[in-house]
């Protein structure tokens, strides 16, 4: 289960699995056998959804070569956007925010610009934007969202105003 791949300190849809302590979350960072785990367990998911991590130091993604196939796996089962909220969560927990504002970007660029994921642009500007625990970087995000979204007016995530005069 994926579910188990990606713990937080919050109750999931699975009951029996227990939410993390603050203890764990330290001790998990201080073994590198389990942060290297995390970052396997990381790729194996990308990889299920059709992205690459290029650079395991910025976090930097791409398309895999299945792209397409497992996009469509994406635009058709929502039941994923669950899932990659949490994993988003669990990066920011585990210390990996730069890969956060990646895995987000991704998917913004994805529905909003290349307009390839239909299905998971409410999911990717109604929560997995907001996952990003940097405010700086979720301001740029929600910036790069009202660039690329359509129609302007309809944008709703951040007040035009200052976005209009956002630098």
């Amino acid at each position: 289960f994926p579910f188990r791949l990606f713990p937080l300190r919050e109750h999931g849809m699975n009951w029996r699995a227990k939410p993390l302590t603050c203890q764990e979350i330290q001790a998990f960072k201080k073994s590198k056998e389990v942060m290297q785990r995390f970052i396997r367990a990381y790729q194996l998911m990308l990889r299920f959804y059709g992205i690459n991590l290029i650079n395991e130091e910025t976090g930097e993604l791409k398309r895999a070569e299945n792209w397409a196939e497992r996009f469509q796996n994406l635009n058709r089962f929502s039941h994923n956007n669950l899932r990659i909220t949490r994993i988003l969560k669990c990066l920011g927990e585990m210390g990996y925010e730069h890969y956060q504002v990646h895995l987000v970007k991704f998917f913004l660029t994805e529905t909003l610009v290349k307009e390839t994921l239909p299905n998971v642009k409410r999911s990717a500007l109604d929560y997995f934007l907001f996952t990003i625990r940097s405010k700086r970087k979720r301001r740029e995000l929600v910036h790069y969202a009202w660039q690329h979204f359509k129609p302007r007016g309809s944008f709703v995530w951040g007040p035009h105003d200052k976005l209009l005069k956002y630098r």
